[in-house]
């Protein structure tokens, strides 16, 4: 694991860092806030999940969460988006290819061979950070914006009982059923519709997958609320299954990290207590 950069912030350090990873076959990059802390303890962390068009680097810089991970002590992570490199296939559009690797595991060419977000995320990246950082990997909580908070809650889903707590900004709740989600995993995966479904929060939910619990804020003047986020399925099938979720319409917002970086803190106090019982 490569340094990239460290810098001290609210009592704590803001790193990046790169290194080769097997499930990508590219360099990776990330970002990490440790709190400082007693010698030899271990935190929490918090997994952050960018959008489309987005690395490491946009909530690095603009979610504004170092002062509330150092009043809890939570380390958090900020993983890129998808893999980069010269050898890396990329489409034209902004919706699909590098910065938009959706969190899957794509199995169609050119894209099979580097698109392996979901691995990288559910288990290279972790088993790197658990082994290089003072992190409590029992006391795992996971985020995401846009298109990574489809990465937060579709990977939660996925995997009972590894993360306390989930949260998401302005998620896309239902790939299947959106141009955006339908575009990358027909892209990713192929037309066999049925390999989607595992990308799917709403899809997961509905075949019995559960939270403890839930927390969602969406912006209600968010341009792309009606047609790629449509958070009302997501309400839909939590009501359906009983399980409980706090899904906040925050009047006025957008899409935008101002939004992002208003309701942070109350997201990582909403982490913190359920990672610091």
């Amino acid at each position: 694991m490569e340094v990239v950069s460290t810098a001290r912030a609210f009592g704590g350090t803001q790193g990046v860092y790169r290194h080769a990873s097997s499930e990508t076959g590219t360099d990776m990059t990330f970002a990490v806030y440790v709190p400082d802390h007693a010698p030899g303890a271990k935190l929490p962390v918090l997994w952050y999940l960018s959008g489309l068009t987005c690395t490491h680097a946009n909530v690095m810089e603009k979610g504004e969460y170092r002062g509330a991970c150092a009043e809890h002590g939570i380390v958090f992570v900020a993983p890129d988006t998808s893999p980069r490199g010269d050898d890396v296939p990329d489409d034209e559009a902004y919706d699909f290819g590098k910065g938009a690797g959706f969190y899957v595991d794509a199995t169609q060419e050119p894209w099979a061979k580097h698109f392996r977000m979901r691995s990288y995320i559910e288990k290279e990246l972790p088993a790197l950070i658990g082994a290089e950082f003072p992190v409590d990997m029992d006391r795992q909580g996971i985020t995401g914006h846009s298109m990574g908070g489809h990465g937060a809650l579709t990977i939660s889903l996925r995997n009972p009982g590894r993360f306390r707590s989930t949260s998401a900004f302005s998620p896309i709740v239902s790939p299947m059923n959106c141009p955006w989600g339908e575009k990358a995993l027909g892209g990713y995966l192929g037309e066999d519709m049925s390999s989607w479904r595992q990308y799917d929060a709403c899809a997961l939910i509905k075949q019995g997958a559960r939270l403890p619990d839930l927390l969602v804020d969406q912006g209600t003047a968010d341009n792309f609320l009606d047609t790629q986020l449509k958070t009302q399925l997501l309400d839909e099938a939590c009501r359906k299954a009983d399980m409980p979720a706090k899904i906040r319409m925050q009047e006025g917002y957008d899409h935008s990290y101002f939004f992002i970086s208003t309701f942070m803190d109350e997201h990582i106090a909403w982490h913190a207590e359920r990672l610091n019982k």
